[in-house]
């Protein structure tokens, strides 16, 4: 049985050896393609992925993502707004509950 140290350097070696050999293959297939560029009179728009950003232009937004919206209501004493969207807030309400229209907190 191998003792711990043995180990260790064998798995050293080979993590070594997966490194060099994903050097190797990935240099190939560089040289691949490239080869096949200049062979095929390919420019970098030719190749562009769908999804991918343009050259020069910036990522699509995802849907969902996190976009600030204009406030609609504004508390003019203490500066709170909301936008109009979700839940109404505290203050809003008991603005209201006191008897004040929304339409009062319109921006």
């Amino acid at each position: 049985m191998a003792s711990l140290q043995e180990l260790l350097a064998q798995k050293e070696a080979l993590e070594r050896e997966i490194e060099r050999t994903q050097q190797q293959e990935r240099a190939a297939a560089i040289e691949q393609v490239r080869t096949l560029i200049a062979q095929y009179g390919l420019s970098a728009a030719d190749l562009a992925l769908p999804g991918a950003p343009k050259a020069g232009g910036r990522p699509k937004a995802k849907a969902g993502t996190g976009r600030k919206v204009a406030a609609k209501y504004r508390d003019a004493s203490t500066g709170e707004t909301w936008s109009g969207r979700g839940l109404q807030p505290k203050w809003l309400k008991a603005a209201i509950a006191t008897g004040k229209k929304l339409s009062d907190f319109a921006v």
